[in-house]
């Protein structure tokens, strides 16, 4: 029964979710080591996650892997699809990813740059608007001067019709 409320507890989705405490992450490896309901638990938890990711996931455009391919020299392909069957429990292992492995099949990005990449049609969008904008405040700026000299022009013409009557 303890070992339910265990599970029960949230323990396994904060350790999925990545923000399980250093404490928290030990004492459930060693427990899943330990009770093969916890590593079910746990590996059906993950198989969750990994089914509502895929069905909220967007589709990229059509030739983005060719794209890639190109930009980087060739990518293998690899089955797209999930695991049907779970793989026994001797053999399933969880990898450690704060190791950086020789042959790691992951590619690191990082980036340096803080400019922020669009579509070549929403340039000239916002240089129209920017130009836009420009004249829009000339105008502002010409009728608000406009509209001064209006003003000084009637209060001298009341000053003059007050000195005639």
């Amino acid at each position: 029964m303890e070992i339910k409320n265990y599970i029960a507890s949230g323990v396994l989705e904060a350790y999925v979710m990545g923000s399980a405490s250093e404490t928290e992450t030990a004492e459930l490896l060693k427990l899943k080591a330990k009770y093969p309901e916890v590593a079910d638990a746990l590996f059906e938890l993950e198989m969750d996650l990994e089914r509502i990711a895929q069905q909220m996931s967007i589709n990229p455009p059509p030739g983005t892997l060719e794209k890639i391919e190109d930009a980087i020299g060739g990518l293998v392909k690899v089955e797209d699809r999930m695991p049907d069957d779970r793989p026994p429990f001797e053999k399933y292992e969880y990898q450690n990813f704060n190791k950086r492995e020789a042959n790691n099949q992951f590619i690191e990005v990082e980036s340096s740059s803080s400019y922020m990449r669009i579509h070549k049609a929403w340039r000239w969008v916002f240089a129209a608007v920017f130009v836009l904008g420009k004249i829009f405040l000339g105008f502002a700026i010409y009728y608000y001067l406009e509209n001064r000299q209006a003003l000084k022009t009637i209060e001298k013409l009341e000053k003059q019709q007050e000195v005639i009557r």
